[in-house]
């Protein structure tokens, strides 16, 4: 375990998380990169429409929740190599956010109504586990992403078979997903006890749940 004392967390850097927390909760999602190949939208059937904006919904909500757990684990990091890590990461997520924003706007529908709950629940367990050491909150990062990766080849399964758009989408987030937790992996990230790996997995499965429909 690191046992390098807490950062002293400072007004700039509380002010930095509380910009964070507004902008990806209510300011438009931004990105100046796009999924490579994006194809033009194909119309859907209604019930189509509905069930593919539920899918995008329940994405977007993860990604505000990663936007959320990365920047309450960058607030606390001990490392500086930690901290670069995980805004990096959490810039990759913002295009994600975009992406699954676009893609809801062009479904004619609207992201979940209980964002400031993901965001403010992720919040919290980033910095607690950035709390405790590095090599933890790392941890966190991997299996949450492994846990992301499982949701995303679900929903591209689930996906009607002439909307390549949601899909190209998708399997581009899938792709970064697998490379942040490879890479946190590869910064020493610990291994998480199973019963926090099967606690992180159930409140996944809720909060998916819930997104869909709200």
């Amino acid at each position: 375990m690191d046992r390098t004392r807490v950062p002293r967390v400072t007004v700039d850097a509380l002010l930095v998380a509380a910009d964070n927390a507004l902008r990806a909760l209510f300011a438009p999602a931004r990105t100046d990169r796009s999924p490579p190949g994006l194809p033009d939208p194909s119309p859907l059937a209604e019930a189509d429409r509905r069930h593919v904006a539920g899918l995008m919904r329940v994405n977007h909500a993860g990604e505000v929740a990663a936007q959320a757990l990365y920047h309450g684990q960058a607030l606390l990091a001990r490392g500086a190599d930690t901290r670069a890590f995980l805004v990096r990461a959490a810039a990759e997520e913002g295009d994600h956010l975009a992406w699954c924003e676009q893609r809801l706007r062009e479904l004619g529908d609207r992201p979940s109504l209980l964002n400031p709950l993901w965001y403010a629940g992720s919040f919290a367990i980033g910095a607690a586990a950035a709390a405790v050491s590095d090599g933890l909150s790392l941890g966190f990062v991997t299996e949450t992403e492994r846990q992301v990766e499982g949701h995303l080849a679900q929903h591209l399964r689930q996906l009607p078979e002439d909307d390549q758009r949601s899909r190209r989408i998708l399997e581009t987030m899938q792709s970064d997903e697998a490379g942040h937790a490879d890479a946190a992996l590869a910064a020493g990230a610990v291994s998480l006890p199973l019963p926090l790996r099967a606690l992180m997995g159930w409140t996944s499965k809720l909060m998916t749940r819930t997104a869909y429909w709200l």
